[in-house]
């Protein structure tokens, strides 16, 4: 049997206490069927970070970002987003609750997600793009924070699309608006925000360390093509199929 390196038992412990605090979450949630609708995220997320581990592990950076994001997840689906306890456990720790020492009238957990989603996905994000992609300098921030804001607002859509289909109490939990028809509009503006930071963090931290930064930053907004695309390349794709029918 081969023998695990120390980076793929990090992902492996990560993995096993994934599951543990994924298991002690499902027993008893607050509302079953939204239970099982959030979770359809990570049906979907985990087998497909264990296949990519195979084929193109993620550094211990990110893959510790997404176990945190993950995890927070949970916690949502377990009490059902809008009914976390988050209040009475502040208030638990310094006997006044978040909510009034910061005059908030909702439960905020959903827009703290969706910042965390912003602040914790961006990195994994760019790392994927980096490595299956040939992107550098500019394109290379700027093509993570527009997946992350693109997902969160699929997101937005498929919670709409679920409210459509199931309707009632079930669809009315998981969309948890609380009354707030700006509730998409702000969920995006916060994932955006985590997006954005996370990428000055980082730019900030190449700034400083690599020494080609500035090459590549410009390299990266060189024009590499003076003709343009639309009509003039498809114009060369027929000459170039004409040439080579002609010369076969």
């Amino acid at each position: 049997m081969k023998k695990l390196s120390a980076h793929d038992r990090f992902a492996l412990w990560l993995l096993m206490i994934f599951v543990v605090i994924w298991i002690a979450l499902a027993i008893d949630p607050w509302f079953r069927s939204d239970w099982l609708l959030e979770n359809v995220i990570v049906f979907f997320a985990v087998p497909a970070l264990m296949l990519m581990h195979r084929h193109m592990p993620l550094s211990k950076i990110s893959y510790s970002l997404i176990f945190v994001f993950l995890c927070l997840h949970q916690v949502g689906a377990h009490y059902t987003y809008a009914m976390v306890p988050y209040d009475q456990w502040f208030d638990a720790l310094t006997g006044q609750g978040l909510n009034e020492r910061l005059g908030w009238e909702r439960n905020h957990y959903d827009r703290l997600i969706h910042l965390f989603y912003g602040l914790l996905i961006t990195y994994p994000m760019r790392e994927i793009v980096l490595r299956v992609s040939r992107v550098q300098g500019f394109w290379a921030y700027l093509l993570p924070v527009l997946v992350v804001i693109s997902t969160s607002t699929l997101f937005e859509l498929l919670e709409w699309g679920a409210v459509i289909v199931f309707g009632g109490d079930l669809g009315v939990a998981y969309l948890g608006t609380q009354g707030d028809v700006w509730d998409a509009q702000k969920d995006m503006l916060l994932a955006a925000i985590g997006a954005v930071t996370t990428t000055l963090l980082v730019l900030s931290i190449n700034y400083t360390l690599d020494r080609n930064f500035a090459q590549e930053w410009i390299e990266s907004l060189r024009v590499k093509r003076r003709k343009p695309l639309g009509e003039v390349a498809v114009a060369e794709m027929l000459a170039e199929k004409h040439r080579s029918k002609t010369n076969g």
